[in-house]
């Protein structure tokens, strides 16, 4: 398995944020625009949470609050799992599968390079069982 920074890599630029003060309709929005399930919540230059559709679901929809006059910093999750960019991929899935939990931002430090996601890790996955298996192939008609 590789460092999670070939993956960030690949994805250059892609690092999506919002500010705590924004409402949770317009961070619903980019959301939406740019097709994610989180962004980081940053004051500044520093991380201070994440806010996903899961925290829009559990702490706006079904405790009745209007999303358009609810401010991000009251639903985000502030206890944020973070990994570093050497961390292998392996090793954030597991990380996920402990603390169930669907995104990742990865940090330098406290500089937050990017996120991740589930679904980015098990592309990975699906791309280096289909080279394997590719290579396997080839061997074998060979």
């Amino acid at each position: 398995m590789k460092p999670v920074s070939e993956l960030l890599r690949l994805r250059a630029g892609t690092l999506r944020t919002v500010r705590p003060e924004v409402s949770v309709f317009d961070a619903l929005k980019l959301l939406a625009d740019y097709e994610v399930g989180a962004l980081v919540v940053m004051d500044g230059t520093r991380m201070i949470g994440i806010v996903s559709e899961r925290d829009y679901t559990r702490k706006v929809a079904l405790q009745g609050r209007n999303s358009k006059e609810t401010p991000v910093a009251d639903i985000m999750t502030t206890n944020v799992f973070r990994v570093a960019p050497s961390t292998r991929t392996r090793d954030c899935m597991a990380l996920m599968r402990e603390k169930r939990i669907r995104h990742l931002p990865v940090a330098d430090g406290e500089r937050v390079l990017g996120m991740i996601s589930i679904r980015d890790l098990m592309d990975d996955m699906i791309h280096d069982h289909e080279v394997t298996i590719a290579q396997l192939e080839s061997y074998i008609h060979s």
